[in-house]
């Protein structure tokens, strides 16, 4: 036995068993030893990015770390954007980073870089291994980091919906030598530090505000918008009269039919002002004070309304939301049951040519039972996909909780492969799956049921509209340029069918009806490029 098996088989006894991997040759003996322990699925990513961001999409979906494999400081670099968003999403994830060996350190070779910095930049804990005999310690040490804050709804395989992961992400950086000298025993499992309890006297605060005579909300996030945490959430609303909002694209959010209805706040200013309005007392639970994603000429940062004072019940990290949540429930609402939500199915529209207004009818409509949707529609689904899949069956929604794009196709790598007894889609908005279109590629080498939905608007809306946004008055050939994706038009079928992924086009309602319902009915990856009328 090696290092790399010392550390392979520490990550399998901490109940990491799989690792998603774009490898070099720091780290050729962990690929070598993946063939003594099948028991680890490797799973092979084009490119870094799809590597961070599908070991998010699976994290988010079990609860538990999954690893990746990287190579080098360059290789860590590649991944960072959607390390971001797992970092925003609160994911739990073991970054395993190839170094070259202790000796050849000081040679300054061409892929030497600062790792410990790049890591720095997302990760709550970073370590070197300087030794053969830490190799086990850090591993175990390394996935009980990305689990201590928290874990504060487990998961309940009679309940896809209870899996509230709250975690961090860890670094754990590997000299070469120390991989393929003699290894030691591997580590034990080692448990994370478990979630806090609520402060009492904030909870006494949060309950005199919620029954007191001044208009209060909630702000939820993390577990709290689990199946259990929406209703602990209803049940206040009917005792109280207090509303409940969540972030705009949580990490993980429960929807559809029999679940009590969360208002996700709005993207702009306007939007979240009006949402609030009239509101005097915001609590958090779980959730971060509501700001702009961006600064704007003569525009407030902070979207909390004046006159609307903020109270923290639940830290974004380290407290367990939920069972916060259950207690404020039971402290302002007892004996008072959540009401059933009773809402009508979706409708698919008339056949017409697809535009913004119209392609999410046709998704909430023949959305699956259980369906896991991971939603990069950004634009194209902003104000149109919440009311349209409302009423749709009860689903799992993925969101861009860091804003930086090319998260959608790899997210559902790794939620397919999380829940390979779920049906995955992804609606994926065009300028945003080019970051990361390889990930096509893995889910088809993988053979996952992922069905890919890529809004085509054959531009950077989101961009356009932000350029309007700042200011500068009227837009012009130049600015345009560069927030058009045509000349040429891209073909995503031909890219799909490429990567072994079968595609097709719709530009109508009923073609896009068609197209997906065939898709969800086969087994394995569909495409299908749902070309929208531009904005």
């Amino acid at each position: 036995m090696n290092g790399a098996e010392t550390l392979l088989r520490t990550l399998l006894n901490n109940d990491v068993n799989v690792c998603f991997a774009n490898p070099g040759t720091s780290e050729m003996q962990f690929v070598a030893a993946l063939d003594r322990h099948p028991e680890m699925r490797g799973v092979l990513c084009l490119f870094e990015g799809v590597a961070t961001g599908a070991a998010d999409g699976y994290a988010r979906m079990t609860g538990r770390p999954a690893a990746t494999l990287l190579h080098l400081g360059p290789g860590l670099a590649n991944g960072l954007a959607n390390l971001h968003n797992a970092r925003r999403a609160r994911t739990p994830l073991v970054n395993v980073v190839g170094d070259h060996a202790l000796s050849h350190k000081a040679l300054d070779s061409p892929l030497e870089s600062d790792i410990e910095a790049a890591a720095g930049t997302v990760s709550s804990w970073v370590r070197r291994l300087g030794a053969v005999a830490d190799i086990g310690p850090g591993a175990a040490d390394a996935v009980a980091a990305a689990l201590s804050a928290g874990v504060p709804d487990p998961t309940d395989a009679s309940d896809p919906s209870r899996t509230g992961a709250s975690g961090a992400i860890s670094t754990l950086i590997v000299p070469a030598d120390l991989s393929w000298s003699p290894g030691t025993p591997p580590a034990p499992r080692r448990a994370p530090r478990p979630p806090r309890a609520a402060d009492a006297s904030d909870m006494a605060r949060a309950v005199e505000l919620l029954t007191g005579p001044e208009p209060a909300a909630l702000l939820i996030d993390g577990a709290g918008l689990t199946e259990s945490g929406l209703h602990a959430a209803a049940r206040i609303q009917k005792a109280t009269g207090t509303p409940s909002f969540c972030p705009t694209w949580p990490a993980r959010l429960r929807r559809g039919a029999g679940v009590p209805h969360i208002q996700p706040l709005g993207y702009r200013a306007e939007a979240v002002a009006s949402q609030l309005s009239g509101v005097r007392h915001l609590v958090l639970v779980g959730a971060r004070e509501p700001v702009a994603s961006f600064a704007y000429p003569g525009r407030p940062g902070v979207l909390t309304p004046r006159g609307t004072t903020v109270h923290r019940l639940v830290p974004d990290t380290g407290v367990d939301v939920l069972a916060a949540l259950t207690e404020l429930a039971e402290a302002v609402a007892p004996g008072v049951p959540a009401p059933a939500p009773v809402r009508a199915a979706p409708v698919p529209p008339a056949d017409e040519e697809l535009h913004t207004g119209n392609w999410a009818q046709v998704i909430g409509a023949l959305l699956p039972q259980e369906a896991v949707v991971v939603d990069e529609s950004i634009t194209e689904g902003m104000d149109t996909l919440a009311p349209a899949t409302a009423d749709a069956p009860a689903h799992d929604v993925l969101g861009l909780a860091g804003l930086a794009i090319g998260q959608g196709l790899p997210v559902a790598l790794g939620a397919a492969l999380a829940c390979p007894d779920r049906p995955v889609v992804c609606l994926q908005a065009d300028g945003s799956a080019l970051y990361t279109i390889s990930a096509l590629w893995s889910h088809a080498r993988e053979n996952l049921d992922i069905t890919t939905v890529i809004l085509n608007n054959r531009s950077y809306a989101i961009l356009r509209a932000e350029l309007e946004r700042t200011g500068k008055g009227p837009i012009g050939p130049a600015a345009t340029a560069l927030l058009d994706l045509g000349r040429p038009d891209i073909d995503f079928t031909a890219l799909a069918a490429g990567m072994g992924v079968p595609a097709t086009r719709a530009r109508t309602t009923a073609e896009l009806a068609a197209q997906f319902a065939a898709a969800l009915a086969t087994p394995g990856p569909h495409l299908i490029e749902a070309v929208l009328r531009p904005v």
